[in-house]
């Protein structure tokens, strides 16, 4: 083979080489995180404790752009109409640094996220480009995730008013923690005939109790009140039941309400008011082995744990 087509076959494997090279596209990295409610799967000591419905889920979507940079994407599910949810990435820190001994710092790492977005009551997307590359984020980056209660003031420091907190971009922020829900009709002698509510509240008030089991063997209450009055403060208990024979009045309750259960009021405001505590029972506790009542008082009368018929709700605790 002469000299002239050696350098031939030599030009030509470079060009195809090169072609080839050339030729090939940029295949985008991408990954996705899921994350439910925070019910104390990252900070069990501080779960969420507000009335937010349970049912809110989150997932945080990483992918890489072709220049370096990447796109961060929060998809939020069952969100509330109008409500507006405060998304923000913070960089994880040593607590005995902060000033509240918080595991991250206050300020949100805004290069990386912090975001708004408002609610329709489904699913909402919102998506912020960072120079931070998609590998630093997935693998390098410590940090928190966290989306604020849109019902509550935000705040950087107290974890409990956080929907959702977790690892920024790492798995685990999701678990298979149970639920329950329990609805209650107006108290007109269902569960017994001599205590029918008698007042002037309308008898088109209705309640729920919804049981959330949390991570630390504790569960969380919440109790949503439909139809209420605007203005009228509510005071809504759980009562351990009792032999009447042992009771001062003869009531089949303890009158003194259990605060370890549901002890609590909210403020009516025409439609639907809610109010959360967290309780030292736990979720199976609560389902199948507290024996109690659910009362709420009627706002419109003096408080009276000795009167049943002066309760606009009545029944079983969680039943």
């Amino acid at each position: 083979m002469n000299n002239l087509k050696i350098t031939s076959l030599l030009l030509f494997s470079i060009l195809l080489l090169c072609s080839c090279s050339e030729d090939e596209p940029f295949v985008s990295q991408m990954s996705s995180f899921n994350y439910s409610l925070h019910n104390g799967q990252t900070v069990p000591s501080a779960p969420y404790g507000g009335v937010h419905p349970a049912d809110f889920e989150a997932v945080l979507t990483i992918s890489e752009n072709e220049d370096g940079t990447s796109d961060v994407t929060v998809e939020l599910m069952n969100t509330i109409i109008g409500a507006t949810y405060h998304l923000h990435a913070h960089d994880a820190a040593d607590p005995s640094t902060t000033p509240n001994g918080t595991p991250y710092n206050e300020t949100p790492n805004s290069n990386l996220l912090a975001q708004m977005v408002e609610g329709n009551g489904s699913t909402v997307t919102v998506t912020q480009s960072t120079n931070i590359s998609y590998t630093d984020i997935t693998s390098n980056y410590e940090g928190f995730f966290v989306v604020h209660d849109p019902l509550q003031v935000i705040s950087t420091t107290d974890i409990s008013t956080y929907l959702v907190v977790g690892s920024f971009a790492r798995n685990g922020g999701s678990t298979s923690l149970s639920s329950s829900t329990f609805n209650y009709d107006f108290n007109t002698g269902q569960l017994v005939p001599d205590f029918a509510y008698t007042g002037s509240h309308p008898n088109n008030l209705e309640a729920a109790i919804q049981v959330d089991e949390l991570a630390d063997n504790r569960s969380r209450v919440t109790v949503r009140l439909m139809n209420t009055l605007d203005g009228e403060m509510y005071h809504i208990h759980a009562h351990d039941s009792a032999d009447p024979a042992s009771t001062p009045n003869g009531t089949p309750y303890i009158e003194s309400p259990n605060g370890d259960v549901f002890a609590s009021m909210l403020e009516g405001n025409g439609g639907m008011a809610g109010a959360a505590m967290i309780s030292t029972l736990s979720y199976d506790m609560i389902l199948n082995n507290y024996d109690g009542f659910f009362v709420v008082h009627d706002p419109l009368q003096a408080i009276d744990t000795t009167n049943p018929t002066t309760y606009i709700i009545l029944g079983l605790f969680a039943r």
